[in-house]
């Protein structure tokens, strides 16, 4: 496959170089974009140096299967005719596409055979807490219908890009020389601190994080669920909790839940109270699987349950899915 990725320079760049090398993606040709700041440097892929273009309107695309873009709406949007203009696939990582109705929004474990229907050549991956969520909910959806969901978010540094990494744990060591840290990437110090806002806020309270998830979700399940969430942003590097309450049209044995979850491709069950297994953030970073646990019955609802969910932001999240839609389609011959 003669492939492109699109903000080679960011953290989803980076991880994607690292995902395509893992899974011995077939590549016959890799380019590499990026702003005019990181045109001309070196990245090294199997062995070999591949210098980055600036991401320009002119023809460079003419020779693309697949395009990998992770460089921000405004320039998804600006350069998506450009990129696809010769017939490149174009696999977005930002939200600028994902609620159009011409464009298929995907996480392979749910709905690969969307990402066969695609008017403008564009597929959209969803945002890194949605392909999460989804990714779980399928398991028990396959059991009964999820009517309604609710959602609390432990969100790392990682999904607001590398800078944010390196600034949570600069804050620690200015912190620990008694320096006033550094705040830049969030509203406020996330070093020893927990921030109950992901994304700036709407005119109904909740922020564009938390109804991204709503309406993805229902999207992706091609489901008429209520998704309720609350987007947390905590103090870990780079991989994503979850706590959720789901209500199903018949009531859901914990049994079968763990036996659903168990046994549903994308997820690990690591459920064991006696021996304190579940899953958490330290343990899930490069990890590819939705790691689920806590697995127990809604004490206030019959047709209630309640689990808790960890997975690597940047890889699932992120690059990993967006491999995976691009493996699909080559196994489906596009």
């Amino acid at each position: 496959m003669r492939i492109a990725i699109v903000g080679i320079s960011g953290a989803v760049g980076q991880e994607l170089l690292s995902v395509l090398t893992e899974r011995d993606f077939p590549i016959e040709n890799l380019k590499l974009f990026g702003s005019a700041r990181s045109a001309g440097k070196i990245y090294t892929f199997k062995g070999e140096e591949i210098e980055v273009l600036e991401l320009q309107h002119n023809d460079d695309f003419k020779d693309i299967d697949i395009a990998f873009v992770s460089a921000g709406g405004s320039t998804s949007v600006e350069f998506a005719p450009t990129i696809t203009k010769h017939g490149a696939i174009m696999i977005d990582n930002s939200s600028a596409f994902r609620m159009d109705d011409d464009v298929p929004l995907v996480v392979p474990e749910i709905n690969a055979e969307d990402a066969l229907n695609r008017p403008r050549n564009i597929i959209a991956n969803p945002n890194c807490t949605t392909t999460q969520l989804v990714v779980s909910l399928k398991a028990i959806e396959n059991l009964s219908h999820i009517t309604k969901a609710h959602v609390s978010t432990y969100q790392a540094a990682s999904g607001a890009g590398s800078a944010a990494m390196d600034e949570l744990e600069e804050q620690y060591a200015q912190i620990q020389r008694g320096e006033k840290p550094t705040v830049s990437k969030f509203a406020y110090q996330l070093a020893y601190n927990v921030i109950p806002q992901v994304d700036s806020f709407t005119d109904n309270g909740y922020t564009k994080e938390e109804m991204k998830m709503y309406h993805e979700t229902r999207k992706i399940m091609h489901s008429d669920i209520k998704v309720s969430a609350t987007c947390i942003r905590v103090p870990v590097l780079r991989a994503h909790s979850e706590s959720v309450w789901l209500e199903t049209e018949r009531p859901i044995s914990v049994e079968e839940a763990k036996e659903a979850f168990a046994n549903t491709p994308g997820i690990v069950l690591m459920d064991d109270a006696e021996k304190q297994e579940y899953p958490m953030p330290l343990f899930s970073e490069g990890k590819d699987e939705v790691f689920v646990g806590r697995v127990r019955k809604d004490l206030t609802n019959e047709n209630g349950l309640t689990f808790w969910s960890v997975s690597d932001q940047i890889k699932k999240g992120a690059a990993l899915n967006a491999v995976q839609i691009a493996e699909y389609l080559i196994e489906k011959e596009f």
